[in-house]
C-alpha cells in the first residue's frame, strides 16, 4: 500500500479495511475519480465537517495597519493611568532591573538606512539621563518621566525600560507617553 500512496494514487476504503497486502489495479483510483464517485465522501460531506464563520464575521476584529502603530508590550491597552504606570515600574524595580527612560521622535523600527540583514533603524532611542541604578521607588521614575514629557512630550514617544545589569539585557519595555497627533 505504501507504494500506491507514494505514486499519488489512493486506495479505496474497502481495500484499506481489508488490509490486504496485494493491490489490484481495479482497486486503485485517482483522487479526482474518488471525489467524483463520492468514495471519499464527496464535496458536500467534506464541507459539512468544516467550520466556517458564516454570518458571524462581524464578531471578529480586524487590526487596521494604517495610522495605527503599536509599539511595546502594553501599547494595545488604553493609555495607562499614573497608578497603573507606578505598578508597572514597581514590578521592574522588584524584579531587580534598573528603570531607564528613553524618547524618540519616530518611535518605530524601520529599514531606511540599509537593507542588509539584521540592520534596522530606530532600534535605539535617545536615553533620558542615565539608567536609574539603585532606584527603590516608582515615584522618582515618574518624576523623571514628567520632566521628559515637559521637554519632549509634544513631539516624542517616551518609553520606560527595565534593564538587567547582571545579564546586560533589556527585560521590559513599555510606552509611557505618545505625542499628540
Amino acid at each position: 500500500m505504501a507504494s500506491v500512496v507514494a505514486s499519488s494514487a489512493v486506495v479505496t476504503p474497502t481495500t484499506a479495511l481489508a488490509a490486504s497486502t496485494t493491490t489490484r489495479s481495479s482497486e486503485v483510483v485517482s483522487v479526482k475519480a474518488c471525489l467524483k464517485a463520492g468514495v471519499l465522501g464527496g464535496k458536500t460531506e467534506w464541507q459539512s465537517k468544516t467550520q466556517t464563520n458564516g454570518s458571524r464575521v462581524s464578531c471578529m476584529q480586524v487590526w487596521e495597519p494604517y495610522n495605527n502603530l503599536k509599539f511595546e508590550t502594553l501599547s494595545y491597552l488604553p493609555p495607562l493611568s499614573q497608578d497603573a504606570l507606578a505598578k508597572q515600574i514597581d514590578y521592574v524595580i522588584k524584579s531587580g532591573w534598573a528603570p531607564c527612560i528613553e524618547f524618540d521622535v519616530q518611535g518605530t523600527v524601520t529599514r531606511e538606512g540599509s537593507t542588509m540583514p539584521g540592520y534596522y533603524d530606530g532600534r535605539y532611542w535617545t536615553m533620558w539621563k542615565l539608567p536609574m541604578f539603585g532606584c527603590t521607588d516608582s515615584a522618582s521614575v515618574l518624576r523623571e518621566i514628567e520632566e521628559c514629557k515637559k521637554l519632549y512630550g509634544t513631539k516624542c514617544y517616551i518609553r520606560c525600560l527595565g534593564f538587567d545589569n547582571t545579564r546586560q539585557v533589556q527585560c521590559a519595555s513599555f510606552i509611557v507617553h505618545q505625542p499628540s497627533q
